[in-house]
């Protein structure tokens, strides 16, 4: 099971929607994830984009984890449709990010 909740994925995904105002609370929202936290939103969007499948999940994660070489929110803040990503990656999960970002409002 996943440490990060869909509420915070779906939050980054909002966020990441408003960068032109929201640019700053995102990056202070994501440095105060844990590693754990960041690593699971990256894998999050990578499936999202099909980078990896819903299967393995884990080896995106722990991927995630070792090649980690720039902050975490300046990776995912300079990702295209990062916003997309997260949102795709939650529904291939079975979280329908829909109803996640609908609870946020």
């Amino acid at each position: 099971m996943l440490e990060i909740s869909a509420r915070k994925v779906a939050q980054v995904a909002m966020m990441g929607r408003e960068l032109d105002r929201a640019e700053g609370e995102l990056r202070a929202f994501i440095d105060r994830m844990g590693e754990d936290e960041q690593a699971e939103l990256v894998a999050i969007m990578w499936i999202g984009r099909e980078s990896f499948d819903t299967d393995d999940l884990a080896e995106a994660i722990a991927t995630a984890r070792s090649e980690a070489s720039t902050p975490c929110a300046d990776y995912l803040i300079g990702t295209p449709h990062m916003s997309d990503h997260l949102e795709n990656g939650l529904d291939a999960l079975g979280i329908s990010a829909e109803d996640v970002e609908n609870d946020l409002m």
